[in-house]
């Protein structure tokens, strides 16, 4: 007989933790100590599960590498226990997250579900209980006694997507994300269907290895019509960013304008790592495609292809706080390390 799976559920902080006063209407935290009495249907799940939170909930907009860290922390120190993790997180940066979650667990050969809500658990309408229960459900899929997720997914309303690819796409309705360039990893309906040929494959012999050296020195320039030289100047001359990821228009667009590409060509010439990604939610860079392109590619600005500006961030972060050797980094940027690009 195959033993259930079992799982911990890390809170935290976020709407799905709050709970509604009846008399005040006021939020406060939920005590997840008790989360077995206050949804008695997590009993039917075929699983165990323990719970960890957060010393001090913190909202997500508070969300930092150092948070970033401990989550990573929490899912090494309990791996060799656990056959999943759930994390409860606020909507508003998981993608973040979820994104950052999964250059720092090198190796992970288990489920780590990010999920959340858009109403507290204790509303009436609330889609916190469907999405906590039915990520606990994806974190303890297995066949043969092993795991069949085995990446950082995020999981709200109804699909599984990979964490990596998702991002945020509306602050009301209960279909919050979206993964535009990559199809979702299972879907929630009347039974869990899995797609496959989808999911991330690891090389299952290798031990977990955590990297929490995140290095937050980069910035994100978003370009748009009549952007101003003095802007620009001031960014991309700064000797405090290390990183920058430059959004463009369209298919990995900019302006010609000679002094903008002169500021890009000597930034780049002073050390700074600049990679392309587009503004729209969907769809990939292609540097050479157009002329107001190929420029930007011949002076040695990296593409970032079909990566969110979340997961950007994140392997920006995480390559320099490697600290990827300057003419390594570029082939290390371009080539997907954990599914968050697709190939060339």
């Amino acid at each position: 007989m195959t033993k259930q799976p079992h799982i911990l559920l890390i809170y935290t902080g976020g709407t799905i933790g709050m709970i509604k006063d009846a008399d005040t209407g006021a939020l406060k935290a939920f005590d997840f100590n008790s989360l077995l009495i206050k949804i008695p249907e997590l009993r039917l799940l075929d699983c165990t599960i323990e719970t960890i939170s957060f010393k001090k909930p913190i909202d997500s907009s508070n969300m930092n590498p150092k948070y970033w860290a401990d989550i990573a922390t929490i899912i090494a120190d309990n791996y060799s226990e656990f056959d999943g993790f759930v994390v409860l997180h606020g909507s508003d940066t998981m993608s973040y997250s979820a994104s950052a979650l999964s250059f720092m667990l090198e190796n992970l050969a288990k489920p780590v579900v990010f999920t959340g809500s858009q109403l507290p658990i204790g509303d009436l309408r609330t889609d916190a209980k469907e999405n906590l229960i039915t990520s606990i459900q994806m974190a303890s899929l297995q066949k043969d006694g092993v795991p069949i997720i085995k990446e950082v997914g995020l999981y709200f309303e109804y699909k599984l997507y990979r964490g990596n690819r998702t991002t945020k796409i509306n602050a009301e309705h209960f279909e919050a994300f979206e993964s535009l360039n990559y199809p979702h990893l299972a879907e929630s309906g009347v039974h869990l269907k899995v797609n496959t040929e989808q999911l991330w494959q690891p090389e299952l012999n290798k031990a977990l290895i955590i990297r929490t050296a995140m290095d937050a020195d980069i910035g994100v320039l978003k370009l748009f019509p009549g952007i101003s030289r003095p802007i620009c100047e001031a960014i991309l001359t700064s000797k405090l960013i290390k990183g920058l990821i430059l959004e463009t228009y369209g298919s990995g667009n900019a302006t010609t304008e000679p002094w903008f590409i002169k500021l890009l060509e000597n930034a780049v010439h002073n050390g700074l790592h600049i990679v392309n990604v587009t503004q729209c939610i969907g769809g990939s860079v292609n540097m050479g495609q157009y002329e107001t392109s190929s420029q930007l590619k011949s002076i040695g600005i990296i593409s970032g292809r079909d990566i969110t500006t979340e997961a950007a961030i994140a392997k920006m972060m995480y390559l320099l706080g490697e600290k990827i050797p300057s003419k390594e980094f570029q082939f290390y940027f371009e080539t997907p390390l954990r599914g968050e690009m697709s190939e060339k």
